[in-house]
C-alpha cells in the first residue's frame, strides 16, 4: 500500500507496521499495564454523538483558532512527541514540515532527536517546546535558554511522568534509546533492512539531554528509567509556577486530568492545559481526556484554554470535543504513524486527512466556523440512554 491511498489513520497504522520493526512500531503503538487506557482514550468518543443542523449556508468555511498565543487553520496540531528518528530517519524536520505546510503548530520534545536550534533556522510555523522538569536544575536552565533563544512561541510543562508507566511491550521487547540489538528483535530488524541501514549509518543523539547524561551522547536507556532516574519526583506547584514566570510567554500544563487540577493551573496562571493521559502510557485505567472536558469547561472554561489531547483518530472527535468546549485538538500517535509509514509525505497525508474530513463534518454539522459549535450539538450516552451533555 502507498501512503497516497491511505483514507484514514488505520490505514496509516497498516503501513507503518509493515514499514518498521517491531520493537519500534510497539513503541509507538503501546500503551501500560493492559493498555485499558489507551483502547478507551479513542473508543470514549463513542459515547457521544453529534446533532447536526441543515438548511444553513456552508458553501464558506473558517476552520482557524487561536491557542496558545497562535493563530493555526484547523483545530488540531502536532503534540510533542520524544525520538522522531526512530520512526523515521528524517524525524523532527519532516513532521515540523508538514505541519508548516498544513499551516499548524508543531510540537518539539525535550527528547526529541533533532535540536531547537536546529528546527527553529528551518520551520516557521508556530513551535511548542515540551519541557521536562529534571533533577538537574542545570539542564533545566539551559533547556528553557534554547528554547526561548531558538524563538519558540509557547512552553509545555509535562505533569504526568512522575515515574515512568509501565509499558509492557516495551519490557518484552528490550526498548531502549538508542534501540539495542537483541535476540528477539534480530529478525524483526534483519526484515526491516531500509529502516536498519538508515539507523545504522546516521547520528542518533537526545542533543537537549546528552551533555548532561552520564553516558554521554551514547544513553542507553528505556523510558520508565529516564522518567524514574531524571525527572524531579518532588517537583511543585510552586516550581511550574516559577517556571511559567521564567518562561514569561505562552505556558501550557500538559497531562491534567483532574478539575482540581485544571483550577490550580488558573491560580498559576498558565494560558493553557492539555487534558491528557500522555496517550494511556503511564496510569491505566484511568479516565479519557474525551470523558473529563465537560467537567473540566465547566469548572475553568473561559479562564483558560483547553486542549484536548488523546485518542483523536478522526475529525468528528476534534468537533465532538470542540462541542464540548474544547479550544483545540492535539495528537501524537495519528502522525508517527504516518512518520514511520512514509516521512513527510506520511505526515503531510495523516494532516490533511484530518483537515478535511474536519471540513466535512463541520459541513455537515451546518457550522461555518469553529465559534458555532457548541454543547447543544451533542448527547452523551449513559448505558442505553442518551441525555444532554449539559
Amino acid at each position: 500500500m502507498d501512503i497516497s491511498k491511505c483514507n484514514n489513520i488505520d490505514d496509516i497504522r497498516r503501513l507503518a507496521k509493515k514499514r518498521l520493526p517491531k520493537p519500534i512500531f510497539d513503541y509507538i503503538d503501546g500503551g501500560s499495564d493492559d493498555e485499558e487506557t489507551l483502547r478507551n482514550n479513542t473508543e470514549a468518543f463513542n459515547n457521544f454523538d453529534l446533532i447536526p443542523n441543515v438548511l444553513r449556508d456552508v458553501s464558506k468555511l473558517d476552520t482557524k483558532v487561536s491557542v496558545l498565543g497562535a493563530t493555526i487553520d484547523f483545530p488540531f496540531f502536532c503534540s510533542p512527541t520524544a525520538l522522531q528518528k526512530l520512526f523515521h530517519h528524517s524525524g523532527e524536520m519532516a513532521v515540523g514540515k508538514a505541519a508548516e505546510k498544513e499551516r499548524t503548530m508543531f510540537g518539539v520534545s525535550s527528547l526529541s532527536t533533532t535540536s531547537v536550534e536546529d528546527i527553529s533556522k528551518i520551520i516557521k510555523s508556530p513551535k511548542l517546546f515540551q519541557f521536562y522538569y529534571h533533577k538537574d536544575k542545570a539542564l533545566n536552565k539551559e533547556m528553557l535558554e534554547r528554547a526561548k533563544a531558538a524563538n519558540f512561541d509557547a512552553l509545555a510543562l509535562t505533569v504526568d511522568t512522575a515515574v515512568g508507566g509501565n509499558r509492557e511491550r516495551d519490557l518484552k521487547s528490550g526498548f531502549t534509546i538508542p534501540p539495542r540489538l537483541t535476540l528477539g528483535s534480530f529478525i524483526s530488524f534483519l526484515f526491516h533492512i531500509g529502516w536498519t541501514s538508515n539507523f545504522i549509518f546516521r547520528k542518533f543523539d537526545l542533543p537537549h539531554l546528552s551533555k548532561f547524561h552520564k553516558h554521554g551522547s551514547s544513553i542507553e536507556v528505556n523510558v520508565g528509567q529516564y522518567f524514574t532516574e531524571m525527572i524531579d519526583q518532588s517537583m511543585s506547584w510552586k516550581d511550574a509556577e516559577n517556571l511559567r514566570s521564567e518562561w514569561n510567554g505562552p505556558f501550557c500544563l500538559k497531562g491534567i486530568m483532574s478539575v482540581d487540577d485544571a483550577k490550580k493551573a488558573v491560580d498559576i496562571g498558565a494560558t493553557a492545559i492539555m487534558i491528557s493521559n500522555h496517550g494511556g502510557r503511564q496510569l491505566d485505567g484511568s479516565i479519557s481526556p474525551i470523558e473529563q472536558l465537560s467537567s473540566i469547561v465547566d469548572s475553568v472554561g473561559g479562564k483558560i484554554e483547553i486542549i484536548l489531547d488523546g485518542g483523536i483518530r478522526r475529525g468528528s472527535h476534534v468537533l465532538k470535543a470542540l462541542t464540548l468546549g474544547a479550544t483545540a485538538c492535539s495528537g501524537g500517535r495519528l502522525y508517527l504513524y504516518a512518520l514511520g509509514a512514509a516521512g513527510q509525505r506520511g505526515v503531510e497525508k495523516a494532516l490533511f486527512n484530518i483537515r478535511q474530513e474536519i471540513e466535512r463534518d463541520m459541513r455537515l454539522m451546518g457550522v461555518t466556523k469553529i465559534s458555532e459549535l457548541n454543547s447543544s450539538m451533542i448527547n452523551k450516552k449513559y448505558n442505553n440512554f442518551k441525555c444532554l451533555v449539559r
